[in-house]
């Protein structure tokens, strides 16, 4: 049927190999949609609720599902969580509905929605306890923990995000730096040393770690500091004392 045909979009929306690309469309019912081209076509998925729009059990994700369950479980015996237990099949299926949300997020962030990339990373690291905690096998678990490094990024670089748009360039820093050492304890608990310091998202924050911190607008002080070094470095003493004048009296008003 060539009305199934989706040549038309693909054909508007050109591929660009390298490029994280990305769009938000409002779709039937007025519903807000994301797409991401990849090379063989287009992937969609809603920016509200679960990525695929559905709800199973009448829940807005399998993982509000077991939540609840387990509440329900622990409420029935007395606070005690000991004998719940996820079946194989389950943690599957929370493993399949967090690779849809671990996609959004990406979007999101290619989109510059911060909020909503910090509301699915922290919704994937729910998932991702949840099997830990009650999966039938370490090995079950680690199929979902391995998505952490990148979620870790992603939620590092939405968070400072948010900071550098309020210009607040101390607490951005202060999200990067929380942030690598998320990601190093989790590396450190999971591989050998010098894997973890090759590890592709631990360089990254690093480097964004730098980045952030060379957009931090200087105050006086540092300023001054910057230019007394270059005043020495040159052997411009005369500079050099007139620098440090300027310093000492800023510390007098302090």
């Amino acid at each position: 049927m060539t009305d199934l045909d989706i040549s038309h979009v693909l054909d508007d929306w050109v591929y660009e190999p390298g490029k994280a690309m990305v769009r938000k469309i409002i779709g039937k019912h007025d519903r807000e949609l994301i797409q991401m081209r990849i090379d063989l076509g287009v992937l969609q998925m809603h920016a509200v609720g679960r990525p695929d729009g559905q709800r199973p059990h009448d829940m807005e994700s399998l993982l509000d599902f077991h939540i609840e369950k387990l509440e329900s479980h622990i409420n029935e015996f007395d606070g005690d969580d000991s004998k719940y237990k996820l079946s194989e099949e389950e943690c599957v299926a929370l493993q399949q509905e967090a690779i849809q949300y671990h996609h959004r997020y990406i979007c999101f962030f290619q989109l510059e929605a911060y909020e909503d990339v910090i509301q699915d990373a922290d919704r994937n690291l729910d998932a991702i306890e949840m099997v830990e905690q009650y999966g039938p096998s370490d090995q079950m678990s680690w199929t979902l923990r391995q998505l952490s490094p990148q979620l870790l990024l992603m939620r590092t670089r939405a968070v400072s995000a948010i900071s550098l748009n309020g210009e607040n360039y101390d607490q951005a820093i202060t999200d990067v730096q929380d942030g690598i050492e998320a990601l190093q304890a989790f590396l450190k608990d999971h591989m050998p040393q010098e894997a973890a310091d090759q590890n592709g998202e631990l360089i990254a924050l690093k480097h964004w770690l730098e980045e952030v911190s060379d957009s931090r607008p200087m105050s006086k002080r540092e300023k001054l500091e910057k230019e007394l070094n270059e005043a020495v470095q040159k052997e411009d003493y005369e500079r050099a004392a007139e620098v440090r004048d300027a310093i000492k009296c800023l510390s007098a008003a302090d």
